[in-house]
């Protein structure tokens, strides 16, 4: 059974796929880990600066610390 990788209260940075053009990239803070559904582990994200929480997958999403030493 697959295992979350990140956890509630988290920083992660998400990364839209090619078709969420109008998702904002950026820092997110984990609210939720939600149930396996399939092959995919689900989040409910909330973005930094305006707020808004949505769902997404753990492939769109780093840590915010690996993101931090890349730069």
């Amino acid at each position: 059974m697959a295992h979350h990788k990140f956890k509630v209260g988290q920083t992660v940075h998400l990364i839209p796929n090619r078709l969420e053009r109008h998702v904002p990239a950026g820092a997110y803070t984990v609210q939720r880990l939600l149930p396996v559904e399939g092959h995919d582990l689900l989040y409910r994200v909330k973005h930094a600066q305006d707020s808004h929480e949505r769902v997404v997958n753990e492939a769109q999403l780093r840590a915010a610390e690996a993101l931090a030493q890349q730069h």
